[in-house]
C-alpha cells in the first residue's frame, strides 16, 4: 500500500502549501489552511468527457439563437436578463435562512410544463414536500433526489433528461475520485467543473445554491465564481421582511440590476414597484427626511433618506451610516462646511436609508445633504418634493444619467416638485411632464429655495 500524500489548501482562495500556515500569503485570511489528501492508494480516475474542438475564424462561427426559459418570477427573470439561458450555470449565495432554498423550490414549482430535477443534500424529501405545500402546489414534473454523490447525480440527470437542474447546495456534493472531504476547495472545484461540462454538453441550465463565509463572501474557492455564468447574492436584514437579489456577475445581462422580494408565509412575493414600500406614509412633515430618485439598472425608484443631527455628547463627533457609504457622507459634510458655511464639525450625524437597502447611486447626494440640513435646522421638507442630483467637492450640483426616468417615476408617485442639476436641461423635454422641475447649479441655490423662500417660489 502506497503512502498517502497530503498538502494544505486554503479554503478561501485555493492556494496550496506543503505545510500548515496561519495566514494565507495569497488572500491574507487567517486559519484557512486544511490538510487534504492529493494521492490515495489507487490511481485517480480521469474524466471521460470529451469535446470535439476545431480551429475556426470568428467570422465563420454561426451564432446559435436559443430561447430563454421563463421561470415565472418576473423579478428573477429580469435580473438574469430575460430568463435562464440554456446551458448556463447560475450561482445563488446568501446567509443561512435568507430564502435561497425557498426561491429555488418556488422556481421549480412554477415551471409546471418543464421537467425539473431538484437535488437536495441538506434536506430530506419530507422536508421539501412540507415546504412545497406551504409555498405552492406541487406537480409531477418536479423530481426530488436526496443524494450528494456526483456520479449518481450525473447518472440521474442523464436518465431523466430534465429541462432544469437545481442543486442545494454545491458544498455538499462530492466525488470519490478525490479523497478530500465534501465542502473542501478541491471537491467544490472538481464537482462544479464536472457539472459545468455536463450542462454545456446537454444545454441544460443549472441553478446552484452556495454558502457564504463569515465575511459575507461565497464560501469555497474563488474559481467557483469564475466557472459559473451568473452570480446572484441574496441580501436582507434580519428585522425586515424584504429580500434583495443582486447580480455581481452576469454573462447574459447587466450586473447593475436588483430584484426585491418580500418573505411571507407562502414563500417569496415579488415587489414590482419598490417605491411604494421604500417610502414611509406620514401624516405630517418631519425634519431630517428627504426623498431621492435613484436608479438601479434600468429601474427607477424613490427612496427615503433619513438624517439625525444632534450635539456631540462626547469629545469626538460620531458619524454613522446605514445603507450609505460613510466616506461619502464625510465628504458631503465637508462640502457643507467649506462651501455652504454650515458648521457640523461639532455635531453627531446619523444617516439611514429606509427599507434596509444599500444605495450606491451618487444621485442621492443632494437628498443626503438636504436631509442633514433639515435635521440640523429643524425645518421639515415638503412631502411632495424629491431630489435627483450628484454633489461635487466645489459645491456644484452635477447632472445624473437617465434623468427623464427619474422624473417620470417621481411624477407617477404623485410628487409635485423635483430638484435636478441645471446641466440636465440639455435634451430634456420639460413640456411632457406635469411635475414642477427646479434646476440648480450650486447647493446654495437649493438651500435658498428650501429653507428661506420655500419650495413654492
Amino acid at each position: 500500500m502506497g503512502k498517502q500524500k497530503t498538502q494544505y489548501v486554503c479554503q478561501q482562495c485555493g492556494a496550496q502549501s506543503a505545510k500548515w500556515i496561519g495566514r494565507c500569503p495569497a488572500c491574507g485570511e487567517w486559519n484557512t489552511y486544511t490538510e487534504e489528501i492529493i494521492h490515495g492508494t489507487g490511481p485517480r480516475q480521469k474524466s471521460t468527457f470529451k469535446t470535439d474542438s476545431t480551429l475556426q475564424a470568428i467570422t465563420e462561427i454561426r451564432p446559435v439563437s436559443r430561447e430563454r426559459m421563463k421561470t415565472g418570477l418576473q423579478e428573477f427573470d429580469r435580473l438574469l436578463g430575460g430568463g435562464l439561458v440554456p446551458g448556463s450555470m447560475v450561482l445563488i449565495g446568501g446567509e443561512p435562512g435568507i430564502g435561497k432554498s425557498t426561491l429555488a423550490l418556488q422556481i421549480a414549482l412554477l415551471l409546471r410544463d418543464k421537467k425539473v430535477l431538484y437535488l437536495s443534500g441538506e434536506e430530506s424529501a419530507e422536508q421539501i414536500r412540507i415546504r412545497a405545500d406551504r409555498i405552492g402546489k406541487g406537480h409531477e414534473n418536479c423530481l426530488v433526489l436526496n443524494d450528494t454523490y456526483l456520479e449518481n447525480i450525473l447518472n440521474q440527470a442523464a436518465h431523466t433528461e430534465p429541462d432544469l437542474i437545481i442543486i442545494d447546495s454545491i458544498q455538499t456534493i462530492y466525488t470519490d475520485q478525490l479523497e478530500s472531504s465534501p465542502g473542501t476547495v478541491t471537491q467544490i472545484r472538481e464537482s462544479t467543473s464536472r457539472i459545468l461540462q455536463y450542462t454545456k454538453n446537454k444545454g441544460i441550465p443549472v441553478i446552484l445554491i452556495g454558502h457564504i463565509n463569515k465575511e459575507g463572501h461565497l464560501a469555497g474557492p474563488k474559481v467557483l465564481e469564475h466557472i459559473v455564468d451568473v452570480v446572484l447574492q441574496f441580501e436582507g436584514e434580519q428585522h425586515y421582511a424584504y429580500r434583495i437579489l443582486r447580480a455581481s456577475k452576469n454573462r447574459f445581462g447587466a450586473t447593475s440590476e436588483l430584484g426585491i422580494f418580500e418573505m411571507t408565509g407562502a414563500g417569496l412575493k415579488q415587489i414590482l414597484n419598490p417605491s411604494e414600500i421604500l417610502l414611509s406614509h406620514r401624516d405630517e412633515p418631519m425634519s431630517g427626511v428627504a426623498i431621492s430618485a435613484t436608479l438601479n439598472g434600468n429601474r427607477p425608484f424613490l427612496i427615503e433618506v433619513q438624517a439625525l443631527v444632534s450635539s456631540a455628547v462626547y469629545g469626538t463627533p460620531q458619524r454613522s451610516c446605514t445603507g450609505f457609504d460613510i466616506r461619502r457622507l464625510n465628504m458631503l459634510l465637508a462640502v457643507l462646511e467649506k462651501r455652504a458655511g454650515f458648521r457640523l464639525g461639532v455635531k453627531d450625524v446619523f444617516l439611514n436609508i429606509a427599507g434596509g437597502i444599500r444605495v450606491d447611486d451618487p444621485a442621492i447626494d443632494l437628498g443626503v445633504i438636504v436631509s442633514v440640513l433639515s435635521s440640523s435646522l429643524e425645518i421639515p421638507l415638503e412631502k411632495d418634493t424629491c431630489f435627483a442630483a450628484e454633489v461635487g467637492l466645489s459645491g456644484e450640483v452635477r447632472p445624473v444619467s437617465r434623468i427623464d426616468q427619474r422624473i417620470g417615476e417621481a411624477e407617477k408617485l404623485g410628487f409635485q416638485y423635483i430638484f435636478v442639476s441645471k446641466y440636465n436641461q440639455k435634451g430634456l423635454d420639460i413640456s411632457k411632464y406635469q411635475i414642477g422641475i427646479k434646476f440648480a447649479g450650486k447647493v446654495e441655490e437649493v438651500f435658498r429655495q428650501l429653507f428661506k423662500s420655500g419650495t413654492r417660489s
